[in-house]
């Protein structure tokens, strides 16, 4: 066994917000585990490896371990938590990035992603649900021997889940609230341990992806950084009161400002919540009697 500070896993990390996070841990000195299916060359043009990103870590001042893990195959998932064990005993930070709803979008399959639900096919759910939320879930529950009392389970989300607007891609929506009603739960389960588990609403951040998708009409000028995200975990886990938070769906900007954090430039992201409250479908008032 060997020890090197604060240790993280920060799942689905060769490129995007995962990318993002792991770098923002090394500026603060963590050892972080990035674990990721691009191992060696990546299979979508958008690029990306874990053994870039690894390094990445390392020249940040951190120590980044990549890892090639397949988080729906759980055998590949048991092994990575029983190397975090067998190398440290133990694990602070769990970041669950790893998504497979975008495969579509990286290939370009634009029109098959852009149909509504009901011309989808059925294995765009399998990604969404098996390649996301079953593997975030079997992440939290082979982390949680390994996190002691002060520890984080962050899971990206985003405002789909909380805010279902018309138009909104049904698996997807799906997908969000399903994590954060995860997190909710677990946070209740985990208090008595001293876990903190927390959702996290990124806003329109310039991903690989985005960047790649250049007629989808985003505005840029208002997207956060990969960086950003990263930069609010390492400020929630450096917070001794942050098991007051525990079961929060908090947007990262809104969390950023909390604790005073810029992004990359030291730009200052506004929170999109109030837009996705505009737009909501109301929900259905059931009498009560």
């Amino acid at each position: 066994m060997f020890d090197n500070g604060r240790i993280a896993l920060v799942t689905g990390a060769s490129r995007g917000i995962g990318k993002g996070v792991a770098a923002a841990l090394g500026d603060a000195g963590w050892t972080v585990y990035v674990t990721g299916r691009s191992s060696g060359t990546s299979t979508y043009a958008t690029g990306g490896t874990i053994e870039e990103t690894a390094a990445l870590v390392d020249r940040r001042g951190g120590h980044g371990i990549p890892v090639r893990c397949d988080h729906t195959n759980d055998d590949d998932a048991r092994a990575l938590f029983d190397r975090i064990r067998d190398q440290h005993g133990r694990l602070d930070i769990l970041v669950n990035n790893v998504w497979g709803g975008y495969g579509g979008w990286h290939e370009k399959r634009y029109a098959e992603m852009l149909a509504p639900f009901w011309d989808q096919p059925f294995d765009l759910y399998d990604a969404a649900m098996t390649a996301g939320v079953r593997a975030h879930f079997t992440a939290c529950a082979l982390a949680v021997p390994l996190l002691g009392a002060g520890g984080l389970i962050a899971t990206i989300s985003f405002f789909a889940g909380s805010y279902p607007r018309p138009g909104d891609d049904v698996v997807y929506t799906m997908a969000k609230a399903a994590d954060d009603r995860m997190m909710v739960s677990m946070a209740a389960t985990l208090r008595e341990r001293g876990i903190t588990c927390v959702a996290l609403y990124p806003g329109l951040v310039s991903t690989e992806l985005v960047l790649a998708t250049e007629d989808a009409g985003f505005d840029l000028a208002t997207a956060e950084t990969p960086e950003f995200t990263g930069r609010v975990i390492a400020a929630l886990a450096a917070d001794p009161d942050r098991l007051a938070l525990s079961g929060g769906i908090i947007p990262v900007a809104e969390l950023a400002a909390h604790y005073d954090v810029t992004d990359v430039g030291g730009n200052r992201p506004v929170s999109r919540r109030a837009e996705y409250e505009r737009d909501v479908i109301p929900p259905v008032a059931w009498p009560r009697h």
